[in-house]
């Protein structure tokens, strides 16, 4: 599907070679900050770079190796996020995301982790397992699965090489049936508090 929506204010729409200029602006004035946790700042140095990535994300789309959505609030890109490959075989994936530091704050990128969850990876994907890894310093990456309720699994120790010094990861996971399971649980308990407020 072309665009999930989240809330009146935002919704996540599949990236597209439109989206380039935009997307290459908010990495831009977004680099000291982002550059904390990500390791692919200095690869991205002109807005060719960023359609270059959207064009790959396109070509996975096609390969059914998973979608890369825009994050849009008010309609500005605010973030992306994605799978990095789908193992088919076993019906599993990882999700990797991130967001404009001007847009935190807002519950945004659990909303759109919730509704990439939702439609796509225990939607229309139907997989099994979904993990995220994350830095064990980057507590603002970490709060997305832990508000979710994934379970950690363990910590990867020197996961991950940042652009001087390597990183652990922290690794998070989820399966359909706890997924299913959490969002019956909400809906139900929603119902309550309706009925409670009627």
């Amino acid at each position: 599907m072309k665009i999930i929506p989240m809330t009146a204010e935002a919704c996540l729409k599949r990236l597209e070679p439109a989206d380039a200029e935009e997307m290459f602006w908010l990495t831009d004035v977004n680099r000291p900050y982002l550059r904390q946790w990500l390791p692919w700042l200095d690869m991205v140095r002109e807005v060719k770079d960023t359609a270059r990535f959207i064009a790959l994300t396109i070509d996975q789309h096609h390969r059914r190796q998973g979608t890369h959505y825009g994050i849009w609030y008010n309609g500005r890109l605010a973030g992306t996020l994605g799978v990095h490959s789908i193992d088919w075989a076993n019906r599993k994936t990882s999700i990797g995301y991130w967001l404009g530091a001007q847009f935190q704050g807002k519950g945004l990128m659990t909303q759109a982790v919730a509704a990439y969850l939702d439609h796509l990876v225990f939607g229309e994907w139907d997989l099994e397992r979904v993990a995220i890894q994350a830095a064990t310093g980057n507590h603002k990456s970490r709060a997305i699965p832990e508000r979710l309720g994934f379970r950690l699994e363990g910590v990867l120790r020197s996961n991950e090489f940042l652009y001087d010094h390597y990183v652990d990861h922290a690794v998070y996971g989820m399966l359909a049936a706890e997924w299913r399971s959490r969002t019956s649980a909400d809906e139900s308990g929603s119902g309550m508090r309706k009925k409670k407020l009627d």
